[in-house]
């Protein structure tokens, strides 16, 4: 067991602990933070990493003491700070993280995502994200979670259909023609993006390929509300909450929102890009 999972492993057990003393069943506690009685069950077996908030309204549940609350604080502060690599996340396993995204998508209301480099998850049909997965496991050696990846990142997706949630999505057209999935796989990826833009709370746009760039889109970002934004890259994944990182990004989202493809000129985009996948699928 990695140190990482070790720590996430004993946060776990003293919050199990906590809520044992408080004679509060998983389901009860659930009941009174508002949260599926899964999430308690994952936060306690440690395969789900509570995040600050997680632990401040779970202390204030079982009235833990604030001296106890301020200490498990600090700890999950350190497990997200270690988490921030993405070798170690995906050590932890695929599924896992997965549940930690579906965890801070369930508490967002406004999804703002620059993407160039591949569909953006919530968007990605079954067998093209088993093709990214399986990629992912072989580049960071995750555990053999395919799977259950898959069907944490289907579940993710419910998300889409709530009304009270707006999504703005900017891909880039080299996005769409990546070959990381075979070609028949891609025209199933592409009949599903052009489902997704009749959605009324979703906006998709296409940075065209012959669109004047306000900058080079290297590393793609999400935006959740105005609280913080996630940053990929190749080794790490930066959480930025600081109010001028997060002021920085919404500024790139909308320059590159202004020269993006829309409606029906981001479908002529994607209904081209699947022609070409078409003929190449027949060959």
């Amino acid at each position: 067991m990695s140190e990482f999972q070790q720590v996430r492993t004993e946060l776990g057990a003293r919050l199990r602990q906590l809520r044992e003393a408080a004679q509060l069943s998983g389901k009860e506690l659930a009941e009174r933070l508002r949260w599926q009685p899964s999430k308690v069950s994952r936060i306690e077996n440690a395969r789900q990493t509570a995040t600050e908030d997680d632990v401040t309204l779970w202390g204030q549940a079982v009235e833990a003491t604030p001296e106890i609350v301020e200490e498990l604080v600090e700890q999950a502060c350190v497990l997200l700070e270690r988490q921030d690599s993405w070798r170690q996340r995906h050590r932890t396993g695929l599924a896992t993280l997965q549940e930690d995204i579906r965890d801070l998508e369930s508490r967002t209301q406004t999804f703002r995502v620059v993407e160039p480099g591949v569909i953006i998850g919530l968007l990605q049909t079954t067998e093209y994200a088993r093709s990214v997965f399986t990629r992912i496991k072989r580049l960071y050696n995750a555990p053999d979670e395919v799977d259950a990846a898959i069907r944490v990142r289907m579940r993710r997706q419910e998300i889409l259909y709530d009304p009270s949630r707006t999504f703005r999505f900017l891909m880039s057209e080299a996005a769409l023609r990546y070959r990381l999935a075979p070609p028949e796989v891609m025209c199933g990826q592409l009949d599903r993006l052009l489902a997704v833009t009749a959605l009324p709370n979703v906006e998709f746009g296409v940075l065209p390929f012959e669109a004047p760039l306000p900058a080079a889109p290297i590393n793609g970002f999400w935006i959740y509300d105005r609280g913080q934004v996630a940053v990929p890259t190749r080794t790490r994944d930066l959480i930025l909450r600081d109010p001028e990182d997060i002021a920085f990004y919404e500024h790139s989202f909308e320059e590159f929102h202004q020269v993006a493809a829309f409606r029906e000129d981001a479908r002529a985009v994607i209904v081209k890009v699947l022609e070409d996948f078409t003929r190449q699928s027949r060959v």
